[in-house]
């Protein structure tokens, strides 16, 4: 049993922390101080900063200001100090009237962190007015015939003040005749009556003068005198009559000027001008409203001679007084209730608004804090906001009349680069009213995209022989971000060319992306220039991407042909080809071989005879470069002719090369040499000696080439007798064809072997004879080639009996410079 009533108080005693820390919680967000009117300003308030848990220095720093909704800014805060001060003199009665309490509400923000704190600020009165009457002087009429005890009321002085500083008491200067009474209304104000004591005889004494004094409970104690005026007329003992002692009407704000509001009635039972009743407003001091209404004198009817407005007033108490044509008055109050209408739309206020906003702010980023108000009260004054179109944002409510407008989804600068965002504020009258702002709301952008080219991979064209910084070739990357992230450099990755680095050859503009040529390119040197190009924004990180680009060199026609054979002597001689006098015509005497080291159409040669000794003897093909016989020797044809051979290619320009071949017409090396003897001047004494020479030479010729001869046929033999072996022993020896084909320089060409050469030369008096190496009519041969070592010839390749031993085809004769 004692358990059992344990636990229900321990349930109500969490109950009951719970609801005390959730009053502790809403406490926690007010702020409240107390101050005196009339302070100077910058006088002392509050310490905020320690209030709101902050250090003085951090006001600023975290951008904490004073809100507040159409009224002049009275308090301001000390970044210095941290503390609220005033900024200016407040005064309690301009600011609040005749309230009992005077309380001044604001609210402050913490901008970083988005937070209000409401602070609430009374200002307590001090007796700086004294009571004052509205006249100095008043005037009291009074029939003689009226009985004692009669009342008269008198104006009350007024006294802005509350509290013990405002009106307490009123005095009257000492008289027979009259006594006074306070009275006090239903709304507290106290005002006085003059009491007949004893009748009045106006022969005796026709105007009483009296001394009124108003005291407030000040200290120090503060009073304001009028001096009163009692005019004693003549009998007329009847008062006017008021048929109700309140009048209340409930009218709607909206309400057209002229509209009659209602008729006060007061009667008089005197006849004559003493019962004829006059309407008038009983002014007050401070009853300013009194002006929003017309009183007819006569009829006592009340219209609105001004538009009424509920949200200035919402109730008007006028005192009516009717006086007959003698010295009677009476009062009765009129109240006039306003009720509201919906005529007020709602006020947006921007209170915050923080833009730009990043591209990648969270969920959630509070953009802006917005203050609603409507002046209307009731249904007609409650707000809803919201905001119009499929936007990433939304409205949160936050405390009292703020909303927060906070993003709900993800930001792409890229996509959206600003908004437009319509706040609609709509109050709940009928028919509602409704109120629009437009934000600007800009989106700042992040380094979130690198970099693109249209394409991965670019080639290009250049012929070669450019100049050096000429424009090859220009790439662009598109960088969808803005300002310094958008802005693209370009750069080439290091790379080498034949061993040479890449930037040896070409460079590109970090800010264009235009490519240039450090120097001018070869095409016989290489044909194609792989690069990569890098494109990096300036975003922090930096983000960047590649793409290739290949640079082909186009071929020019910047190479000559280039003869190979016949090849220049060396030694200063002239190389000589032989042309048997028995050859018919088509006879192949030699071939013009050349190359050209360029390509394509630049690459392609033909031959033409430029001059000949004997025109019409030659001829030489026009693409094969072959030198031929064009009719029958003839004896009265010279032994020597020399022939001009042009080698052109098909560039444009063409460039050519030219050949002098000097073909000997004889059918033997000794009818050479004959002739030779016979084209010598017999009158020289020194050609004596060179003919010795020649003889010499020309024996040693001989003998080598008999050597030669017996070498062919022992080959020819063994061959023979091999072959004989290898059929004895059933097995077959592949032949081996007796011509192939040879590359010279990336040209192949088909090898014939047609004749053998034999050269004849002569030194310094001495004649000698060296076998030749053998001539080839359909080969391009480089010199290289010819320089090597070993045997020209291979017995294997070729037969003897494919070789022929005599004639002799061609020979090469080289003559000294005598």
């Amino acid at each position: 049993m004692v358990s059992q009533r344990i636990r229900p108080d321990r349930s109500e005693l969490v109950l009951l922390c719970l609801f005390i820390a959730m009053l502790w919680e809403s406490g926690a967000r007010q702020i409240r101080y107390s101050l005196p009117e009339e302070l100077d300003k910058g006088s002392f308030v509050g310490n905020i900063s320690k209030d709101l848990g902050l250090e003085p220095r951090e006001l600023a720093e975290r951008g904490v200001r004073i809100v507040s909704r159409g009224r002049t800014q009275l308090f301001a805060l000390n970044p210095q100090s941290g503390s609220l001060i005033t900024a200016g003199r407040i005064d309690r009665e301009e600011l609040c009237a005749q309230s009992a309490r005077c309380l001044v509400n604001f609210n402050i923000l913490v901008e970083d962190r988005v937070k209000l704190f409401a602070i609430e600020i009374e200002v307590t009165d001090i007796n700086d007015n004294a009571p004052k009457f509205q006249a100095e002087n008043l005037d009291v009429k009074i029939n003689e015939n009226v009985p004692p005890g009669m009342r008269f009321p008198l104006p009350e002085a007024m006294d802005p003040d509350v509290g013990v500083n405002s009106l307490q008491s009123y005095q009257l200067s000492p008289n027979k005749h009259f006594s006074l009474r306070v009275q006090s209304r239903a709304n507290g104000i106290k005002y006085p009556e003059l009491v007949l004591e004893r009748a009045l005889d106006r022969e005796e004494e026709a105007v009483h003068h009296l001394v009124l004094t108003a005291s407030d409970g000040g200290d120090p104690l503060q009073s304001g005198t009028a001096l009163v005026s009692v005019t004693v007329f003549d009998a007329n003992d009847n008062a006017p009559v008021f048929t109700e002692p309140e009048y209340r009407v409930s009218v709607l704000e909206n309400l057209p000027v002229g509209t009659r509001l209602l008729t006060v009635t007061a009667t008089d039972r005197d006849e004559g001008a003493n019962g004829e009743v006059i309407y008038s407003f009983r002014k007050l001091r401070g009853d300013t409203h009194l002006f929003k209404f017309q009183l007819n004198k006569n009829t006592g009817e009340i219209k609105i001679s001004e538009n009424l407005d509920y949200e200035e007033t919402d109730v008007y108490e006028i005192e009516i007084q009717a006086e007959d044509g003698g010295a009677y008055l009476a009062t009765a109050k009129v109240l006039i209730n306003v009720e509201d209408v919906n005529d007020n739309s709602p006020e947006v206020t921007v209170t915050s608004l923080f833009s730009p906003v990043t591209e990648d702010s969270p969920l959630g980023t509070v953009i802006a804090l917005l203050n609603v108000h409507d002046l209307d009260s009731g249904q007609n004054g409650q707000v809803t906001c919201s905001i119009s179109g499929n936007l990433p944002f939304k409205l949160e409510k936050s405390i009292d009349s703020y909303y927060r407008l906070v993003t709900h989804s993800a930001l792409d600068r890229e996509l959206v680069s600003s908004y437009n965002i319509t706040v609609t504020a709509t109050d709940g009258g009928s028919p509602p009213l409704s109120t629009e702002i437009h934000l600007t709301l800009h989106v700042a952008d992040i380094n979130d995209n690198p970099p693109t080219f249209s394409y991965v991979f670019y080639s290009t064209y250049i012929p070669e022989n450019n100049p050096r910084g000429a424009s090859i070739f220009s790439v662009t990357a598109h960088d969808p971000d803005s300002e310094k992230n958008a802005q693209v450099t370009y750069s080439l990755t290091e790379d080498t060319v034949q061993g040479a680095p890449l930037s040896s050859y070409v460079s590109i503009s970090s800010d264009t992306g235009v490519l240039y040529a450090l120097r001018s390119f070869d095409y016989e040197q290489f044909q194609e220039l792989l690069m990569q190009v890098t494109a990096c924004d300036s975003g922090d990180p930096p983000l960047s991407s590649n793409m290739s680009l290949s640079l082909f060199v186009l071929d020019q026609n910047d190479n000559a042909p280039e003869i190979l054979h016949p090849a220049l002597p060396t030694d200063g001689s002239t190389g000589v080809e032989l042309a048997p006098r028995s050859a018919e015509p088509g006879y192949l005497v030699t071939k013009v071989v050349a190359v050209d080291r360029d390509s394509g159409q630049n690459a392609w040669l033909s031959y033409r005879l430029l001059k000949a000794s004997e025109p019409g003897l030659f001829a030489v093909g026009v693409h094969t470069g072959e030198v031929r016989t064009a009719r029958a020797l003839q004896d009265r044809d010279a032994l020597k002719q020399s022939l001009l051979v042009a080698v052109q290619d098909h560039g444009q320009p063409p460039l050519s090369a030219t050949v002098t071949l000097t073909v000997a017409v004889a059918d033997s090396i000794p009818d050479v040499l004959a002739d030779l003897e016979s084209l010598e001047p017999p009158a020289d004494p020194d050609a004596s000696g060179l003919t010795l020479y020649l003889v010499v030479a020309l024996a040693s010729v001989s003998c080598v080439f008999l050597a030669f001869v017996i070498l062919l046929l022992a080959l020819k033999l063994r061959r023979w007798h091999t072959k004989r072996l290898l059929q004895a022993s059933d097995s077959v020896m592949p032949s081996l064809p007796a011509s192939h084909f040879v590359g010279v320089d990336g040209v192949r060409a088909f090898l014939q072997t047609y004749s053998h050469e034999v050269s004849l030369t002569a030194d310094s008096g001495k004649s000698h004879i060296i076998f030749p190496q053998p001539n080839y009519a359909d080969t391009l041969i480089s010199q290289e080639s010819c320089e090597k070592k070993g045997p020209l010839l291979d017995d294997s390749r070729f037969p003897i009996e494919d070789t022929p031993l005599v004639p002799v085809s061609s020979i090469f004769i080289h003559f000294l410079s005598f």
